[in-house]
């Protein structure tokens, strides 16, 4: 028997912290160093938020209806080990603040089967009216949905690798 079920009424539940579905490292993505290009560590962490875009209700249905999204305002990536061809890997995800038109979070991709970290990715997104091409407030429904998961990654330490910034040390 076949039941359908409609999952519109259903209220996420924010594990913390949220854990993406496992990804493949394909092989075109390898460059001539022999390992994953820088590039695709952006796809795999965006393909991550992809999914918990969908889970607070901001997802492709969103954009396509409303017209709005999140938009990446900046990235920090620190890229800690090299991935090959073929590894499978997750991505974590923490929301770390939010306002009316931010959602600043920080992700860590791991080797989904040796456990290691691979990167990391701090993130500061913007809630964009398409139309408008600029920011906008975040509904009420999503925002709601960001406190329930911002209450859930409370009680996460804090990155030790978030607030990060790039310099060249001093020397004496």
């Amino acid at each position: 028997m076949n039941i359908m079920l409609d999952h519109a009424d259903l209220k996420p539940v924010f594990f913390a912290p949220f854990v993406s579905s496992a990804m493949r490292i394909e092989p075109d993505w390898i460059d001539y160093n022999g390992h994953l290009n820088m590039a695709y560590y952006n796809v795999l962490f965006d393909r991550a938020a992809d999914e918990v875009l969908a889970l607070i209700g901001a997802g492709l249905d969103y954009v396509t209806l409303k017209r709005h999204s999140y938009y990446t305002a900046e990235t920090h990536v620190r890229y800690l080990r090299e991935l090959k061809a073929g590894d499978a890997v997750r991505a974590t995800f923490q929301l770390l603040g939010h306002d009316a038109k931010r959602m600043h979070y920080f992700e860590q991709l791991f080797h989904a089967t040796e456990g290691w970290m691979a990167a990391t990715m701090e993130v500061m997104a913007l809630h964009v009216d398409m139309d408008a091409g600029r920011a906008a407030p975040t509904p009420p429904v999503i925002t709601a949905r960001l406190a329930e998961m911002k209450a859930s990654h409370t009680m996460l330490p804090r990155p030790e690798a978030s607030g990060r910034r790039i310099a060249m040390p001093e020397r004496a």
